[in-house]
């Protein structure tokens, strides 16, 4: 979600607000985001965009949008925007319209933000404690896909002149209306986390981790009141992207120090052994997985003393501050004493570890100092719930994938083989198999398929397709039988089982079928074929449904295509295939792609545009089956600037 979306015209007025009957169409900007971890962060560079292109265009009222107003508009926004995915998870439409001064009272102008969800049965929160609470319906798994709460609606009221929420069939919408030339007004009243240029203007990573000067209680309020709501902002951004859960404890350390302390330290917690009390033995408990020090002199004595003595927090405390025993012998005499405070880090409900920070010479932290930590402690234990939860799904797709795909590719008297498989996802199941295997009688079996999705969607179709093959062909059915029985099997009930076993198996909120989907027919290119090895060659029959076809390499260079094209299997019942056979002599080679070959891009141009495939495969005259392989990979991986956008699988089979 990099890029800012396109913004489009739209005549939806907020709620309850007025709206100037000239009001300029191109004074208006809407866009529609999907409700995960990086909405706010899009939101906010989208209002910013649409915010330059009315100053921009000179739109009535536009002279008055100064810095520190946009900056204002942009945490609305984000509070907004952040409301609505914690609360709803539904996609979010974000409306920003520009309303000019009105005569004869000549009203200030005004900038209307308006964000809707679609879950209307569930209350906005503004209990005053804080920020947003991670309520959920019974029953349901905790979700870790939303790295940022927000600071609660009090600031938005602080920062407008009227807001509110309205609830129309479907759509819950909660308005806020900030007037031009009240940003100075409002100044007061915003206590902290407001905006400054340093942080208000998108930074990036570096902004956000480089290191800023030792502070005092009183440069912490003082940078307290003018940039840590954005500060907040871009590192919810920074940790929304980390996949690593011992990543996120580094980049926590980096966002803390030297910034609010001296010092920090995370613990994560074992998830197969939860929360440990305050009686609970440490030896077994908790990993140290980061210690951040300014001095990095220190770093290995303070981490020493850590692992020594970790904090011990009861569970009747949630993420506030805690006060926790100053680490004065491992950071000498300098700063014998000081202040340290420890964090528990939740998410989900469920503990996943500890934060502490440090610093010397404090008798106590500032209030605005614990609560902005505790708001970063949240998004970092968000960040590390997420980071858990695609590591299961990334062990789940690879013993998916060990289970769908051959221990061995079976050795073929006679023959030379070579296989090449690349995921495009390396962590997970692709919707590309392969199979080579013996089928008794003196046959042996090949099988290469595609799998229309991926995830484990694909790979329950494949889980039935892989393990139906064997059977049928080991049973002795004929390959054009085999392909009319497949077609049969995903249009039959066994397509309903797949897509339930799929949602079973994709976290909420994951990629895959949506609660209210119906069963749906899953799709599969596959080609099949059988070998006979006899004296002086090898007999083949195969057959193509909806796949790449297969090429015939001769010992002269000479190429010719091995099959004709049939219908995919999983379309349309009552399809009769039919197969070809054909000898393979020595020295003849049979080449079987999957279309991450066939169709790999270079700008519009595909890798077999003009018989490509064909053309590579004649430049192999002479090679073994291995080195027609990594030939062909090469070539195909040379053929376009960016790795391949698909999974990739060729095999390679060459009579002796």
């Amino acid at each position: 979600m990099g890029a800012i979306p396109t913004q489009r015209e739209s005549t939806t007025r907020a709620p309850g607000t007025p709206a100037h009957q000239g009001t300029d169409r191109r004074a208006v900007a809407h866009v529609s985001l999907p409700g995960g971890p990086l909405a706010p962060g899009a939101a906010r560079r989208f209002a910013r965009a649409g915010l330059d292109e009315w100053a921009g265009l000179a739109l009535p009222g536009a002279e008055a949008l100064t810095d520190r107003f946009v900056d204002d508009v942009l945490i609305v926004v984000s509070e907004l925007v952040t409301n609505a995915v914690v609360h709803a998870g539904t996609d979010v439409e974000l409306l920003c319209r520009l309303e000019p001064a009105e005569p004869p009272d000549e009203e200030s102008a005004h900038v209307v933000v308006e964000v809707s969800d679609h879950h209307p049965a569930r209350a906005v929160r503004d209990d005053g404690a804080g920020p947003y609470s991670t309520e959920r319906p019974h029953g349901t798994e905790p979700s870790y896909g939303t790295p940022e709460y927000g600071r609660g609606l009090r600031l938005v009221s602080a920062l407008c002149d009227a807001w509110g929420i309205t609830y129309r069939t479907g759509v819950k919408t909660v308005w806020a209306r900030l007037p031009v030339d009240g940003a100075a007004a409002v100044e007061e009243r915003t206590e902290a986390y407001v905006t400054d240029d340093a942080f208000g203007h998108g930074s990036i990573a570096v902004d956000v981790l480089a290191p800023a000067p030792r502070r005092t209680m009183e440069s912490d309020r003082e940078w307290l009141n003018r940039g840590a709501l954005s500060f907040l902002a871009e590192a919810s951004d920074l940790l929304a992207g980390q996949l690593d859960e011992d990543l996120v404890a580094a980049l926590a350390g980096q966002l803390l120090v030297p910034r609010l302390a001296d010092w920090c330290a995370v613990w994560l917690e074992d998830e197969g052994m939860g929360w440990r009390g305050a009686e609970a033995d440490f030896g077994s408990g908790p990993r140290l997985a980061r210690v951040w020090h300014v001095s990095e002199n220190r770093i290995e004595d303070l981490r020493h003393a850590l692992e020594k003595d970790p904090p011990r927090l009861p569970e009747s405390v949630r993420s506030r501050a805690v006060p926790v025993a100053w680490p004065g012998e491992a950071l000498g005499d300098q700063d014998e004493t000081g202040t340290a405070l420890a964090y528990r880090l939740i998410a989900g409900g469920r503990p996943l570890g500890t934060l502490v920070i440090g610093r010397a010479g404090l008798l106590r932290f500032a209030d605005e100092v614990t609560g902005l930590v505790e708001d970063l402690s949240r998004r970092v234990a968000l960040a590390i719930g997420a980071a858990r939860q695609y590591a299961r799904q990334a062990t789940i797709s690879r013993v998916l994938q060990r289970g769908l795909l051959p221990g061995a590719v079976a050795e073929i008297p006679g023959m030379h083989s070579a296989l090449v498989y690349e995921p495009r996802d390396k962590g997970g199941p692709s919707g590309d198999f392969y199979d080579l295997f013996p089928a008794g009688d003196g046959r042996w079996c090949f099988a290469l398929g595609d799998v229309q999705g991926k995830g484990p969607e694909a790979a329950v179709v494949i889980g039935l397709a892989r393990p139906w093959l064997r059977l049928l062909a080991r049973e002795g059915y004929q390959v054009a039988d085999v392909l009319d029985r497949l077609n049969q099997l995903l249009l039959d009930d066994a397509t309903e089982a797949a897509d339930a076993a799929a949602r079973a198996l994709v976290t909420a909120g994951g990629p895959g079928l949506g609660a209210d989907e119906g069963p749906q027919t899953r799709f599969l290119s596959l080609l099949y074929g059988e070998l006979v090895p006899y004296e002086g060659g090898v007999q083949c029959t195969l057959a193509s449904a909806g796949h790449p076809l297969p090429l015939v390499l001769g010992p002269d260079g000479d190429v010719r295509t091995a099959a004709e094209p049939q219908t995919l299997l999983g379309v349309i019942e009552d399809t009769a295939y039919i197969s070809e056979t054909f000898a393979l002599h020595p020295g003849d080679t049979l080449l079987c792609v999957t279309d991450g070959v066939t169709e790999r891009r270079c700008g519009t141009v595909m890798f077999d545009d003009g018989e490509g495939l064909a053309v590579a495969l004649s430049g192999c005259t002479g090679l073994n089956a291995q080195l027609i392989a990594d030939r062909i990979t090469r070539l195909v991986h040379e053929f376009g600037e960016r790795p391949p956008e698909d999974d990739l699988a060729l095999l390679v089979l060459q009579a002796e």
